[in-house]
């Protein structure tokens, strides 16, 4: 379907439209209009699918089809006649006016919320759509001027509505719909970003639109806050918050269920996975500040004698994080750590070359280290992994710089939301 834009249509304001005059064919008033009507389903730019009217004090509807012109001010009827109607939602369709009108929704484009101040709608192939909304100042000011001078008011923000999903949860006839297609195109980083600006009920409904796909759900759900995840995962049953936490790295998992009451935290411990249970309970056993609490279980350490070759076949079968797999450990017949490397040292070395010849002597730290201690070290010699190591000098676990960061950094440093847009 071509853009609204390449045909250049008229723009019409919802603020210009609700309140305006319904008049037949022959121009005689009927009634005023109350509200505009689109269908959300996957069409680009959601048609009309009629007006809800005022006349004689009742609510009715009128149909596209019965509709010849919509402009500032008036809906103007095909027929000298109306078939008076009463309204009722059928599936998919929304109240421009009363579900998205002052309501925040999500800007695609910019990984944001902002605020509908005013909705553009324009007639493109055939169909009065809804083309863009306006999100400045403006938008507002002019929904509150004499109307007469609303329609001098023009528009600075204009997005294109193709680039924005409206939030549907309170809309009963749209609950069934798939929520938020455009969601899928943005990172589960950004995607968290926005179930953190929302409400709570707003943050329910972009959780639940990415539940689809189950693994990426568990993505979106490592990048919230403490405070976010506690508050989900208290609202779920324990067999599917076992289930999502399941589908998360260890470490990941192990910070949520140190945030939930105990009683809660066993229950939902004994529905993991054996080896994702086991690995959970050994990180919950330390202090969540120190390197233990912090550290992943997921991370490659390989024999001294191991080829070049085993070495990037280890890498390859591994499921760890990319970001733990930077550096590969060595470890001697006792597996006490003896070495580490970075995996491009590894694919730049000698094939004849093994392990033990390949590795430079390892930067450890114990379970106990705290953060500082930790974070000196990766910057004194530019580490973005660090091994945690026992007595035995075996090792734990790693820490990775993000780690680190996601402490360090104030949480809100990533993006800043301004809800009710720009002038």
């Amino acid at each position: 379907m071509a853009t609204a834009a390449a045909s250049s249509p008229e723009v019409i304001h919802l603020s210009l439209i609700a309140g305006g005059e319904v008049v037949d064919a022959d121009g005689l008033r009927l009634g005023r209009v109350s509200d505009v009507i689109v269908r959300l389903t996957d069409d680009q730019y959601p048609p009309v699918t009629g007006v809800l009217a005022s006349v004689a004090g009742r609510d009715v509807f009128v149909s596209a089809e019965e509709i010849g012109e919509i402009s500032a001010g008036r809906v103007v009827l095909r027929r000298s006649r109306l078939d008076l109607q009463p309204f009722s939602r059928r599936p998919h369709e929304v109240l421009l006016k009363e579900d998205v009108l002052d309501r925040q929704l999500i800007n695609v484009d910019g990984a944001r919320l902002v605020r509908t101040n005013d909705i553009e709608l324009a007639r493109v192939e055939g169909w009065y759509r809804v083309v863009g909304v306006d999100t400045s100042a403006r938008g507002f000011l002019r929904r509150l001027a004499p109307r007469r001078l609303a329609s001098s008011i023009g528009t600075r923000t204009f997005l294109d509505w193709a680039s924005v999903e409206p939030f549907t949860g309170h809309v009963p006839t749209v609950r069934l719909r798939v929520p938020h297609p455009k969601l899928a195109r943005l990172h589960p980083a950004e995607v968290a970003d926005l179930v953190e600006a929302a409400s709570h009920r707003e943050g329910e409904e972009i959780l639940a639109a990415v539940r689809a796909d189950a693994e990426r759900e568990a993505d979106v759900f490592e990048e919230l806050d403490e405070q976010h995840q506690v508050e989900f995962v208290e609202e779920m049953s324990d067999v599917d918050a076992a289930a999502l936490l399941a589908r998360m790295e260890s470490d990941h998992a192990a910070d949520v269920i140190n945030g939930l009451d105990e009683d809660r935290r066993e229950a939902i411990l004994s529905r993991l996975p054996g080896v994702q249970q086991r690995r959970v309970r050994a990180l919950l056993s330390y202090d969540p500040t120190t390197a233990g609490g912090l550290m992943s279980p997921d991370f490659v350490c390989i024999y001294s004698h191991a080829t070049r070759e085993e070495m990037l076949d280890r890498i390859r079968r591994s499921t760890g994080p990319a970001e733990a797999l930077a550096w590969i450990y060595v470890m001697n017949q006792h597996r006490r750590l003896i070495g580490s490397m970075q995996v491009v040292d590894l694919v730049r070395a000698d094939p004849d070359l093994v392990a033990g010849e390949l590795a430079e002597t390892p930067r450890t730290v114990r379970p106990e280290a705290d953060l500082e201690e930790v974070a000196r070290l990766m910057t004194d010699f530019d580490l973005t992994v660090v091994p945690v190591v026992d007595d035995e000098q075996r090792v734990l676990g790693v820490i990775t710089v993000d780690d680190v960061l996601e402490i360090v950094l104030p949480r809100g440093w990533r993006r800043n939301f301004r809800v009710f847009g720009d002038d």
